[in-house]
């Protein structure tokens, strides 16, 4: 059985909905932090808005590699 070829099309735009996304949770998850009294609870948010970030900063440079494959024709 032969593996699919590595289609990259709409790696661009995938990588962006991603991107989106988490954006969206963050600032949900912000909101949740100024609301709640419980201290756990703010603590695991406040963790996951970290990784959060850390995981948009690497979306944004892989982003930015697929655009410039995108125009380069992927070779």
């Amino acid at each position: 059985m032969k593996p699919n070829k590595d289609d990259r099309r709409d790696n661009v735009e995938r990588i962006q909905y991603n991107i989106d996304k988490t954006i969206q949770n963050y600032r949900l998850a912000e909101e949740m932090i100024e609301i709640t009294d419980d201290e756990k609870t703010k603590e695991a948010l406040e963790a996951k808005n970290d990784r959060r970030l850390e995981s948009l900063a690497g979306m944004r440079s892989e982003i930015k590699d697929e655009a410039e494959a995108r125009q380069k024709g992927y070779k």
